[in-house]
């Protein structure tokens, strides 16, 4: 637009040498130069073609004044500016589409120095675009520029500019050309073709926020053409496409192995492995694969246990209990395959005989865990060995193992030296040799049982050597006596858990003795021994440390017994009261209100407990059963 009026400026000054057309001539329409809608003073006096009236002579300058703003310009823009200035203010208000024009920077720069700011005072100049199609733009592809917010941007950003023009200045307003009388214009940019008159150059103001209205009015004629292509949305802009959803297989396999990880074994195999193939991969991760528990699997066999061994040869525990598809072999193909075993488990899978366990001792031999208890078939043969092979064997649980006797014991005591863990239950054939053959050569011993086997007093007491036991279990053994027990806890300083039950010849004395020297001991069980009340008193009494007492089926606890160790003991959380029919449940019903901090076991209570459990987890009673 500056370029085509700059040239009818320049027509204009050489028609003023030449030809002059005639006032009445008829002036033809120019609809691509026109650039506003309806009739604008702007256009008679840049597009007309009659020649100009007679002016009036200005009036002569006074020489102390500076001179005024049209003294440079030439014979055609100081007519056309002479036109301008004779107009009164509010011709000159910015409305519509006259305001984008003034606006715009499409005026000459002679011109524009002499309108003044676009706006009143004090008003912010707003951005304007040419909106109207064909207003005599050059021949130039438009400038994809973004609208900026107010203020982000500079003056001339909302101007479609080619490189080869020089940049248009802001438009002063009319107010402050008329009313400051004779201040200097702002000068332009050098190469723009027009000089100011004053001497300091005035930067243009800074884009403010469009306003509401012009906005409306773009909304109203946004069914016309415009002369500019849609704006691209620039990457900070706030109509980007909203980013697609999180997808969990972005994340670094690291994390889905981990996540993974808390998964159990059906719920990785069943579940989470179809998926996709993705996941499938994931899950046949080696690590998933190092520790196996197949217990209670029917569909488990010794095909699938040797696909299982072939696929991840680093299996470091595995359990196989009630798996009653599994032979000798199964084991020994798992056992060739995987010699990193550390840690066997098979209860019950009373088809298995020696010869698994011998394969798993010869092929494992950093073997450190061996759980086969009630396997009717396993003798002597195989607990050898293990004591020959099996060096770094700590926990061992052979209960229930009714053809195991002192033979295969001692053999596992002299050559597992670095034994933690020993359980036997209901052995016949082991007796007190085999107790104090494990006294003897395993001192790191810190869990020692052996519940029902032929064991008396003479072998219990070689226990006493333990320095590191901490957990005791003697339950049913028929030639215990009280010294023995008191003993043990005298000398056993690291003692924390004691197990007494099913010992008719435990009494109350023995009980204050445990109290009074048990300074570590947790917990200590006393079902069906023969105490009273005297007992629970000793123990709220002398003991700070015993969180758990279980007087179960001790007939001779009465509610008295159960209310002195509530109100004495300090640290007591847990009272055992199962079928002590003196108790009435009255009483325990009340402790309950009082002492909210002990768990007081009956069966009224339990049966309320478990009850609570299953409405917290979302079971509600059938109408059925209601009924």
């Amino acid at each position: 637009m500056g370029h085509l009026l700059s040239k009818e400026a320049s027509s204009l000054s050489r028609d003023s040498g030449g030809r002059r057309r005639r006032r009445g001539r008829k002036v033809p329409p120019r609809s691509r130069s026109c650039f506003l809608r309806g009739p604008c003073m702007l256009c008679f006096i840049v597009h007309g073609a009659s020649s100009p009236a007679p002016e009036p002579p200005l009036p002569a300058g006074d020489p102390l004044l500076p001179p005024p703003p049209y003294a440079a310009l030439a014979a055609a823009e100081q007519r056309a500016a002479r036109r301008l200035l004779r107009l009164p203010p509010a011709v000159w208000e910015p409305r519509g589409r006259c305001r984008r024009l003034l606006l715009s920077g499409l005026l000459p720069s002679p011109v524009r120095g002499l309108l003044g700011p676009a706006g009143p005072p004090g008003e912010a100049v707003s951005e304007m675009v040419c909106k109207r199609k064909g207003a005599g733009l050059p021949a130039c592809p438009p400038c994809k520029q973004p609208r900026c917010a107010a203020g982000a941007a500079e003056p001339e950003a909302a101007a479609c500019q080619c490189p080869a023009e020089p940049q248009p200045c802001a438009l002063p307003s009319a107010a402050d050309g008329a009313g400051s009388g004779g201040a200097a214009p702002p000068r332009c940019p050098a190469g723009s073709g027009g000089g100011g008159g004053g001497g300091r150059s005035l930067s243009p103001p800074p884009p403010p926020a469009e306003d509401e209205r012009e906005k409306e009015g773009v909304k109203e004629r946004s069914g016309e053409a415009s002369c500019e292509e849609p704006l691209e949305h620039p990457p900070g802009d706030g109509c980007r496409e909203p980013p697609p959803p999180p997808d969990i297989n972005q994340l670094p396999p690291s994390i889905l192995l981990k996540i993974f990880s808390n998964l159990s074994l059906n719920e990785r195999c069943l579940s989470a492995s179809l998926v996709c193939k993705y996941w499938r991969d994931l899950c046949l991760d080696f690590q998933f694969w190092k520790q196996l528990d197949l217990s209670s699997r029917q569909q488990v066999t010794d095909e699938l246990l040797e696909k299982i061994a072939s696929r991840s040869q680093n299996i470091t525990e595995i359990n196989i209990s009630d798996c009653r598809n599994v032979s000798d072999t199964g084991v020994c193909i798992l056992a060739c395959k995987c010699p990193g075993l550390l840690r066997y488990t098979a209860y019950r899978c009373k088809q298995l005989s020696d010869a698994s366990i011998m394969a798993v001792a010869s092929q494992c031999p950093l073997l450190q865990k061996v759980h086969v208890g009630n396997q009717d078939r396993l003798t002597d043969e195989g607990l050898k060995q293990l004591g020959s092979k099996c060096k770094e064997l700590k926990d061992i649980h052979f209960g229930q193992c009714y053809k195991i006797s002192d033979e295969g014991m001692i053999i596992i005591a002299k050559g597992c030296l670095k034994l933690q863990r020993i359980y036997m239950q209901e052995n016949k054939l082991v007796t007190d040799q085999s107790v104090k053959a494990f006294a003897e050569h395993c001192p790191e011993l810190q869990y020692v049982g052996f519940m029902g086997c032929s064991v008396t007093s003479k072998g219990v007491i070689h226990l006493t050597n333990l320095r590191n036991l901490s957990s005791l279990d003697l339950r049913h053994i028929t030639e215990l006596d009280n010294e023995t027990v008191m003993e043990i806890v005298k000398r056993c300083k690291n003692l924390n858990s004691l197990n007494l039950c099913l010992n008719w010849i435990i009494n109350d004395r023995c009980v204050e003795v445990i109290a009074k020297e048990g300074r570590n001991l947790k917990e200590l069980y006393l079902v069906s021994c023969k105490i009273t009340d005297y007992a629970l008193i000793a123990i709220g009494r002398y003991s700070m440390t015993i969180e758990t007492v279980d007087v179960g089926w001790c007939k001779e606890i009465t509610d008295h017994g159960a209310t002195q160790i509530a109100q004495s003991s300090k640290s007591l959380r847990y009272l055992g009261l199962m079928r002590c029919d003196q108790v009435n449940e009255a009483t325990v019903e009340q402790l309950v209100q009082q002492y909210p901090h002990i768990t007081f076991s009956t069966v009224l209570q339990d049966c309320k407990r478990t009850l609570e459990r299953a409405y917290q987890m979302g079971w509600t009673p059938s109408m059925s059963t209601a009924s």
